[in-house]
């Protein structure tokens, strides 16, 4: 690009998303999930963030399955609104019926998104959840960690992914 051109979908970045373009796009991995009354298993995701145009929001989906029979295995959708103090709201509705309000932060010199439930709604046993995302090298990580009426909050999914 010719320099002092600005590329035209830059442009249309809302200020607010900037920070964190880098998620923008479509994401693939493997990942395993264990946790205290469950078998542990491996799965794998295709995470995708996605920006319309002068919108202060991305919208997140994932979906999940089965490394070895292919079957599907759970998928979520929500938004992400990341505000200009590094602070972020977001929601996700769960396959399972399970919806998160979460709020926390983002480090953008440390590619490193961090948050916390502040409601976990339509659950009877979860009451707790936490994420971490993480970018590096062009690869995106997270932990997700869960606390439930019968365990305090310990790690339930893992996955590395890159960017198709």
């Amino acid at each position: 690009m010719a320099e002092g051109t600005v590329n035209q979908s830059e442009k249309m970045v809302h200020p607010a998303v900037k920070p964190l373009t880098e998620l923008l796009g479509t994401w693939k991995g493997d990942g395993e999930g264990f946790f205290p009354t469950i078998s542990s298993f491996n799965y794998s995701e295709e995470l995708q963030f996605s920006h319309s145009p002068n919108k202060p929001v991305i919208a997140y989906s994932s979906k999940t399955w089965n490394m070895k029979s292919g079957q599907p295995m759970h998928s979520e959708s929500g938004y992400w609104r990341p505000k200009p103090d590094g602070t972020i709201e977001v929601v996700i509705a769960q396959s399972t019926g399970l919806v998160e309000v979460q709020k926390g932060t983002y480090d953008v010199n440390e590619g490193v998104v961090k948050l916390k439930s502040e409601l976990v709604g339509n659950a009877s046993k979860v009451k707790e959840i936490t994420r971490v995302f993480k970018l590096e090298n062009g690869e995106l990580s997270y932990v997700v960690e869960m606390a439930t009426n019968l365990t305090a909050l310990q790690p339930h999914l893992k996955a590395l992914l890159k960017k198709l």
